[in-house]
C-alpha cells in the first residue's frame, strides 16, 4: 500500500514593471483577488514587504493535485497583475534594486519587524518557497531536522533562481541567500534535542532582542508554528510550477527517510557549524553545476553528485510515496533545461526586460531551456 505523508506549499511573488523595478502594488494586487475569488481553498497574503505577495496551498497527499493548485494560483495571480498593471515575476529577489519607504503610521508585525533590521531590511526583496511536510509530533519535527540538515545545502543548488541584484548579475545562483544571510537566525538549524529544547533556543534570541517574536527565524528548516509540519524554507521561489513540484517531492522525501532513520533508532548526523555554514555559502554562490561543500565529510565535490546522493538516500521513500518515476523525470527536466538561475542568465542576454518578459506570470512562452548538467 501506498504511503500518504501530507504536504503544502507557499510561494512568494515579486511585483515588477517590465523593466525589471520592483512595483509596491501588493495592497491593489490582494484587493482585486479579494474581489475576484477562485474557487476552492487558495489563499493570497501580503509579505513582509509592499512588492510581494504569497500564495497558499491547501493541505495535500498527492502531487497531481498539488500541481494543478500551484497551477491554479499562478493564474489567478497573473490576471491580478495584468489588472493591476504590474507584473507578477517567480524568481528569487528584485533585479534591481529598490529601497522601501517607511510607513510611519503602519504599527503591524512587519512594520516591526523592518524598524528592528533598519538598514538590512529597506533593500530586502527575497522570495522563497516554502514545503510543509506533515508530521506526527513537535519532537519528531525537531528530531527530523537534524536529519534535513546536510541535505538543505543541496536542496538550495537545485532550486537557486535569484542571479541578478542592483541590475546586475551578482555572480550567486542565489542571492536571496546572500540577502538573508545579514539577519540573526540564518542558516542551518541548530542541532536540537528536542521541541522544549528548540522554543528555548527561540526564547532566548528574543529575549536577546534579535528575533521580533517567535513567529520569526530565518533558519531553512523548523517545526512550523501553526502547522503540524516540517516546515523547509531554503530554496527560492520555483520559476516554474515543475520546479516547485520538484522541491516538494524531494522535501517530502527526505522527511519521510528522517522518519525511518529515526524509527531504526539513527539521530541526524553531527558535523562542524563552520562546515555547514560553507556549504550553505557554496550551494547559493555556485549553484547546481559548480562545486559543494559535504558538510559531513568535510570535501568539496560536484554539487550534482551530492544531488545524485540525495536522491539515491531516498529512493526507497520515493517509491514508497509514489513519487519516484516523477522525481527522475523531473530531475531530467533539470538537467536539461538547468536551474531557474541559470534560466534567469539566458532570458537577461537582452537586458532585464527580456528576464522579466520570459519569467512573468502567464508569459506566452517559457523560459530558454539551458545545456545539460553533469556527466
Amino acid at each position: 500500500m501506498r504511503a500518504t505523508r501530507t504536504m503544502g506549499f507557499e510561494e512568494e511573488f515579486l511585483l515588477l514593471d517590465a523593466d525589471g523595478a520592483a512595483q509596491p502594488k501588493a495592497e491593489a494586487v490582494l484587493g482585486w483577488l479579494r474581489a475576484n475569488p477562485a474557487p476552492g481553498a487558495l489563499r493570497f497574503e501580503p509579505e513582509l514587504q509592499p512588492i510581494q505577495v504569497e500564495a497558499v496551498s491547501a493541505v495535500h497527499t498527492d502531487m497531481a493535485a498539488l500541481r494543478a493548485e500551484l497551477l491554479t494560483s499562478r493564474e489567478r495571480l497573473a490576471a491580478a497583475g495584468l489588472d493591476c498593471g504590474v507584473a507578477v515575476v517567480p524568481i528569487g529577489t528584485a533585479p534591481r534594486r529598490w529601497e522601501h519607504a517607511p510607513d510611519t503610521a503602519m504599527a503591524d508585525r512587519y512594520a516591526c519587524i523592518r524598524g528592528r533590521f533598519e538598514g538590512a531590511m529597506r533593500s530586502y526583496s527575497a522570495c522563497g518557497a516554502h514545503v510543509h511536510v506533515g508530521v506526527e509530533s513537535r519532537d519528531l519535527a525537531v528530531a527530523v531536522i537534524n536529519h534535513l540538515r546536510p541535505w538543505l545545502p543541496t536542496l538550495i543548488a537545485a532550486g537557486a533562481n535569484s542571479p541578478f541584484h542592483g541590475g546586475r548579475d551578482s555572480g550567486y545562483d542565489s542571492w536571496r541567500i546572500a540577502e538573508q544571510s545579514r539577519f540573526p537566525g540564518f542558516g542551518l538549524p541548530p542541532y536540537t534535542g528536542s521541541a522544549a529544547d528548540y522554543d528555548e533556543r527561540i526564547a532566548t534570541l528574543i529575549d536577546c532582542g534579535v528575533l521580533v517574536d517567535d513567529h520569526m527565524s530565518f533558519w531553512l528548516a523548523r517545526p512550523s508554528d501553526a502547522y503540524p509540519t516540517v516546515e523547509i524554507r531554503a530554496v527560492d521561489t520555483a520559476a516554474t510550477v515543475d520546479d516547485a513540484i520538484l522541491q516538494a517531492v524531494l522535501s517530502r522525501g527526505l522527511v519521510h527517510k528522517a522518519v525511518h532513520e529515526l524509527a531504526a533508532g539513527i539521530e541526524g548526523p553531527r558535523f562542524d557549524a563552520q562546515l555547514g555554514a560553507a556549504a550553505v555559502w557554496s550551494a547559493a554562490r555556485f549553484g547546481l553545476a559548480g562545486r559543494a561543500v559535504d558538510p559531513v565529510e568535510g570535501v568539496r565535490v560536484p554539487a550534482i553528485h551530492l544531488l545524485d546522493r540525495m536522491v539515491e538516500w531516498i529512493s526507497e521513500e520515493l517509491e514508497e510515496l509514489g513519487d519516484l518515476d516523477l522525481a527522475h523525470r523531473l530531475l531530467r527536466t533539470l538537467r536539461f533545461a538547468g536551474t531557474g538561475a541559470d534560466r534567469q542568465r539566458a532570458a537577461a542576454r537582452s537586458g532585464l526586460a527580456g528576464l522579466v518578459d520570459s519569467f512573468r506570470l502567464g508569459r506566452a512562452s517559457a523560459p530558454e531551456p539551458m545545456p545539460a548538467l553533469g556527466p
